[in-house]
């Protein structure tokens, strides 16, 4: 049995810390007025047919602190390019100059910066949402253990590690953000 309440208390671990990777994938393309080749990622353009990253289709860097320069391989793929980062509405209008796509991020308003504040709020929230999920899911699991034969206290104290690591991962989820938000409002 104890073998079983490892296994399950292992799962939630993995699992919560998949949900803070996402997490910090999700913050990394919320732009804080500064540019970064990590705002375009989950970017996908039409490569003759099948839907593939930007980055495998052109040099994405960072030219400035308020320029993204995407420089494709090929040079037919600056029509597909350009259109799939409108069809993102990621707020950027592409400059096409026949060679290189550059990305100019406008400076941050106030309003913009409260806006995105939001957004990642709202990651975050889904990520809480998920950990708790995740602890539900492995309570219910022990339970179920229990009924089969498992001991009370072995049951209790399998929910209280279970709980314990969904506090630690959401005050790491807490970190995150506020980390974000002082990075957004900072002008």
């Amino acid at each position: 049995m104890n073998e079983e309440i490892d296994i399950i208390l292992a799962e939630a671990e993995d699992t919560m810390q998949k949900a803070i990777a996402h997490l910090e994938a999700e913050l990394t393309k919320i732009r804080a007025g500064k540019a970064s080749p990590n705002m375009l990622d989950g970017l996908t353009v039409d490569y003759y047919g099948s839907p593939t990253a930007i980055n495998q289709v052109a040099n994405v860097s960072a030219l400035d602190a308020r320029t993204i320069s995407i420089q494709p391989w090929e040079k037919n793929m600056l029509a597909p390019i350009e259109r799939s980062i409108l069809m993102a509405n990621i707020g950027i209008t592409p400059q096409n100059d026949g060679v290189v796509i550059r990305l100019f991020l406008p400076p941050l308003t106030e309003e913009r910066r409260i806006e995105l504040v939001k957004k990642s709020s709202a990651e975050g929230e889904h990520s809480k949402v998920a950990i708790r999920n995740i602890r539900r899911d492995a309570i219910e699991k022990v339970k179920k253990l229990q009924k089969d034969g498992l001991s009370e206290d072995a049951s209790k104290d399998a929910e209280t590690s279970i709980q314990e690591y969904t506090d630690k991962f959401i005050s790491i989820v807490d970190k995150h953000l506020s980390a974000k938000e002082k990075e957004i409002m900072t002008v």
